[in-house]
Formats: structure tokens, sequence, C-alpha cells
């Protein structure tokens, strides 16, 4: 039997959830996110807090990736990974990120555009620390964005960390978090016609300034 597929430009949808005007807005990015991060999760969303975060390495060529969000505060938006990784080393190089959450189910997406800052060691040890057993080992066993001759290759080294460190594995120097600090905040939300609804914090002399743009 042969399936027939729909060409790829025939495939649309029209967005009519929900509206977006800046009476809707909290005063600032932060509470804004929250609130909507509390509705990807209230409607049982797969993965909410799935981000993609982009990076520019030091031959101007930008790659994206899905991370995890871990927190949120006034200061900006956390994520954990290994500082030697393709992405570790080029945000160590150009010091700036960009991430984007696409809550299809809603109708809406966040883009957030800002420079990149570690945490601290004590907020990485406390977050490694609440982390499965097996994924802490893990952060040890994979040396990631590194090539590597096979998955048994992997699985040995993994075999190896866990005779090594038991249950206890320390977090490895090369292991934290990041903070995105934001300059711009945008929220989107999907109108019909594709008149989307787009609103943009931008940082301004140590505030806020909201911004309609055009979709």
């Amino acid at each position: 039997m042969t399936t027939v597929v729909a060409p790829l430009a025939d495939l649309r949808k029209d967005y009519m959830l929900a509206a977006l005007g800046k009476r809707d807005l909290a005063a600032d990015p932060f509470t804004q996110f929250n609130q909507w991060m509390a509705d990807a999760i209230k409607a049982e969303l797969p993965e909410p807090t799935a981000m993609n975060l982009a990076t520019v390495g030091e031959n101007a060529r930008p790659s994206a990736r899905i991370v995890l969000l871990k927190g949120v505060d006034e200061r900006g938006f956390v994520f954990y990974s290994n500082y030697d990784s393709r992405k570790g080393r080029e945000l160590a190089e150009s010091q700036w990120a960009a991430l984007t959450f696409h809550w299809v189910e809603l109708e809406r997406q966040v883009r957030i555009e800002g420079h990149i800052e570690k945490v601290d060691a004590a907020t990485s040890d406390a977050y490694y620390q609440s982390r499965p057993l097996k994924s802490r080992i893990g952060a040890h066993a994979s040396p990631q964005s590194e090539k590597i001759e096979s998955r048994e290759a992997l699985e040995a080294r993994f075999a190896a960390a866990e005779k090594q460190f038991g249950d206890n594995p320390p977090r490895p120097a090369n292991w934290g978090g990041y903070v995105v600090v934001p300059e711009m905040v945008e929220f989107w939300q999907g109108r019909r016609s594709r008149l989307h609804d787009r609103l943009a914090f931008q940082r301004q002399f140590g505030g806020w300034h909201i911004e309609r743009l055009a979709p």
C-alpha cells in the first residue's frame, strides 16, 4: 500500500485560541513568562520546559539544540550543561545566546535573547545533587560533543564511572549551570490569517520597554 503524503506547502493551520495585547502583559517579562509556563504545565504539555538554545561559534556559524529550562528568577533563565561541549565552547566564545519556547498546543512562542553567565558553584552543586543517580554518573561518563567509537564504548565509560564513584559522585568540574540574562523577551500569540500578536520587552535604562512587532 502506498501512503499518500500531502505536499508540505499545503499543510497549514489557522490560530484562534487567544489574543495578546499590552493590557494583558505583566509589568516585567519574568512574571509574564512564569504565567505562560504555568499555563503550559496546567495544560499537561509533554515537555513544557523544553527550549531551543541557539549559539554562535568562532566561525560565525549558528548551531541549535533542545535543552531543558531548570529555573527562572529576576536575573534570567537557567539551564545546565557540560562546559566543554560544543555549546559550552561557543557560549564561552561569544557570551550571547538565544532561547525559543514553542508551546504549539497553546499557539504560543517565547523568544529570549541575552548574554550568558555561569551560575555560582553552590547553585550548580545543589542542582547536580538533585538529579537521579544515573544522570549524575552520566555527567562523568559522557565527553559531550566529542566523537566516540561506539555505543558500547560509551556504556563502558558509564560502567567505569559507576564503579569509581558508587552512590555519591561529585559534580564534575566541567559541568554546571548557565543563566541567560535577557536583553529582549518576546511573547508571541498565534492569531487568524497569520496576523499574530508579538509583544517584546526590551531592556532599556535599567527597566523594560514594551513594543508591538509586526507578524
